[in-house]
C-alpha cells in the first residue's frame, strides 16, 4: 500500500479503534446504537429492508425512545444513529428527539431520504451537531424516482441537499454523506456518483443489498459478484488516483469496513433489540427488560461478538479476516446462518451470484 495515501473519512460508528472495540467486548458494553423511530415513510423504496410505509403496531412512545437513548449511553454508546426504519423526519416528535440527542456527549447520525429536509430542519440538525447521511441512489432523475418508488423524489432530495449545503454541510464538524444501494439500475453510473460526492467532500456510503423486505420481490436489482468486484476496484482506483485515499476492496460497503457486530445494537420502532438490520433476530424487547440485561443474556450477541473464531467457510480463511467479516445479514437471509461465509463476496468460491 502506498504510504502517501490515507484512509478516507468514516461514517460515525464505523470509526472505532481496535482497542475501543476490544474493551467494549470484554466489558459487555456497546459503542453505538441504531435507533428506529417509526416505520412511517413517504417513499416506497423498492429495496427497503423494513418494507416501510405505515407504522408498526405498538411503536415506542417518545418517552420510551428517550429512555432507550439514555440506557444506550449508560452502556457506553458513543454514537447514536437515528435510522428511522421508515423516514425519521416523518416522526411527529422528531424535532424533540433530535434536540434531546443533541444535548448528549455522543456523536450523532441521521439517516434520511432527504425529501423532508427544510431550511428549518437543516438548521436544527446543524445546531444539534448531527452528521447527516442522505439516501441518494442516482443522479439520473428517473432512476432515483424508480428506486424510491415515487415520482418526483429526485427533485425533493436535491432540494433537501441544498438546504443542508446552505446550513454549512459538509464541514469538519458537520459531516455529510450519501447512502447508495448498489443495484442493477444504477451500477453503471456509480463511479461518477462516487466522484460527484468526493468533489463536494461528501462521504460516499455505497453498500450491497440485503435480500429482505421489499428487495425479496425485486430480483431485478441483483448484480453479480464479478460486477461488484469490478465496481469496488474501480472506486478504489478513483480514490487512489484522484483523492489520495486508499482502502481494501471488499463487500458490503465500498471504502469502509463494517465491524458493528462487535459493539452495536439496533432497537426497532416497537422496541425489539437486534444485532443489526440485516441479522433481524430479536433478542429481547426494551419494554420487558433493560438493555444491559438483554445484551448480557443473548447467545446470539455472544457468538457475533466473538465472530472471528466462529465464522465459517471462505470468510474464516480470507486474508482480510482481521478487518472484514462480509455481510452477516446476507449470510443470514440467504444461507439461514449468520455465521456462514458472505454468499455474494467474489472471494467466496461458493458464492451464489
Amino acid at each position: 500500500m502506498n504510504s502517501s495515501l490515507r484512509q478516507p473519512e468514516k461514517v460515525y460508528g464505523l470509526d472505532f479503534s481496535r482497542k475501543e472495540i476490544a474493551a467494549a467486548i470484554s466489558q459487555n458494553k456497546i459503542l453505538s446504537l441504531d435507533l428506529e423511530t417509526s416505520l412511517v415513510c413517504n417513499l416506497r423504496c423498492v429495496y427497503c429492508y423494513a418494507s416501510a410505509g405505515k407504522p408498526r403496531h405498538g411503536e415506542l412512545s417518545t418517552p420510551e425512545i428517550i429512555n432507550v437513548i439514555n440506557q444506550a449511553i449508560a452502556m457506553g454508546a458513543k454514537v447514536i444513529s437515528v435510522i428511522g426504519g421508515g423516514e425519521p423526519l416523518a416522526h411527529k416528535d422528531i424535532s424533540a428527539i433530535i434536540k434531546y440527542i443533541g444535548t448528549k456527549p455522543v456523536k450523532k447520525n441521521l439517516f434520511t431520504n432527504g425529501t423532508l429536509i427544510t431550511g428549518e430542519t437543516a438548521a436544527l440538525l446543524k445546531n444539534s451537531g448531527f452528521a447527516v447521511i442522505v439516501k441518494c441512489n442516482s443522479r439520473t432523475p428517473h432512476i432515483q424516482d424508480h428506486l424510491a418508488g415515487l415520482k418526483g423524489s429526485f427533485e425533493k432530495i436535491q432540494k433537501g441537499m441544498r438546504h443542508l449545503f446552505n446550513a454549512g454541510y459538509p464541514s469538519a464538524k458537520l459531516p455529510l454523506g450519501i447512502e447508495t444501494i448498489i443495484c442493477r439500475q444504477n451500477i453503471k453510473e456509480l463511479p461518477s456518483l462516487w466522484q460527484w460526492a468526493r468533489e463536494r467532500r461528501i462521504m460516499p456510503y455505497f453498500e450491497t443489498i440485503t435480500f429482505q423486505g421489499r428487495a425479496r420481490n425485486h430480483h431485478d436489482l441483483n448484480v453479480s459478484s464479478k460486477e461488484l468486484r469490478v465496481l469496488f476496484k474501480t472506486l478504489l482506483e478513483i480514490d487512489e488516483k484522484k483523492y489520495n485515499f486508499t482502502w481494501h476492496p471488499h463487500p458490503p460497503i465500498a471504502g469502509l469496513s463494517c465491524n458493528r457486530h462487535f459493539y452495536n445494537l439496533v432497537v426497532t420502532s416497537n422496541g425489539y433489540v437486534r444485532p443489526c438490520v440485516g441479522v433481524n433476530i430479536s433478542i429481547g424487547n426494551v419494554r420487558h427488560d433493560a438493555l444491559k440485561d438483554i445484551v448480557s443474556a443473548s447467545d446470539v450477541l455472544k457468538s457475533l461478538r466473538h465472530l472471528k473464531g466462529k465464522i465459517k467457510g471462505a470468510c474464516r480463511k480470507c486474508s482480510y479476516r482481521d478487518e472484514c467479516y462480509g455481510c452477516r445479514g446476507l449470510a443470514y437471509h440467504i444461507c439461514g446462518d449468520y455465521l456462514a461465509a458472505d454468499p455474494i463476496c467474489w472471494r467466496n468460491p461458493r458464492r451464489i451470484i
